[in-house]
């Protein structure tokens, strides 16, 4: 794959370990880990490692002066790295998409491999930040679901925070939780303990189950 900058201008279309859309859009920022594209008047902002494919659209290929649209105005686009996109998004309204799911809030903490994503369904979420696919923050002023601020208090989780997910998980052992959004009924249930990496969780039945814990792409409380 080439440098990411080679791509600046042109209009592409990739798809994304995990979604079933492609996405398309115009490149109009690219750092060493990170890609930003502009498609349905929304700065899309990609890690690189998630790219399976990409190649030019038709009307890249018969366009000769594309328009690139401004990168957006309200983040830091200065030596841009998917990290510091992290950091600019914090508390302010975003799109994230996991594992083909996406949820909608805000970041509230970033830690090591890990960031909190305070959602109205679902609350504290704690988030790989290898498994995330895509952000796509909100201008400062958007409010999820239309709702009144008043109406849309962040409660933060009561729960202290460890630097690593894997020390997070260690931490919240004892205590009811689902895994990957629930994607799958097997990773929900109580999470019994945590050893060389692999998790033990308890199903409804009581059966157990267990998973690596580089495949925990979310962790929330019910």
């Amino acid at each position: 794959m080439k440098s990411a900058t080679t791509w600046l201008g042109k209009t592409i279309e990739f798809e994304l370990s995990g979604c079933k859309l492609p996405i398309q859009g115009e490149v109009i920022d690219a750092g060493e880990d990170i890609i930003v594209v502009y498609g349905n008047q929304r700065y899309i902002y990609v890690p690189l490692h998630h790219i399976q494919t990409m190649h030019f659209t038709k009307s890249e290929e018969t366009s000769t002066s594309p328009d690139v649209p401004a990168p957006d105005p309200e983040m830091d686009h200065d030596n841009i790295s998917y990290r510091k996109v992290l950091m600019n998004a914090r508390g302010r309204f975003s799109e994230i998409s996991i594992g083909g799911r996406t949820l909608h809030g805000y970041i509230t903490s970033i830690m090591n491999d890990y960031f909190i994503f305070y959602s109205p369904l679902h609350h504290s979420v704690y988030v790989s930040i290898h498994h995330l696919k895509y952000i796509i923050p909100s201008p400062s002023n958007s409010r999820p679901y239309a709702m009144e601020h008043q109406h849309f208090p962040i409660q933060p989780s009561s729960i202290s925070l460890s630097r690593t997910l894997d020390q997070q998980l260690q931490k919240m052992a004892g205590e009811l939780v689902i895994l990957n959004l629930g994607y799958k009924p097997e990773q929900t249930g109580l999470l019994k303990s945590i050893n060389d990496k692999l998790l033990e969780v308890i199903d409804a039945e009581g059966r157990a189950r267990f998973m690596h814990t580089s495949h925990v792409q979310t962790l929330h409380l019910p």
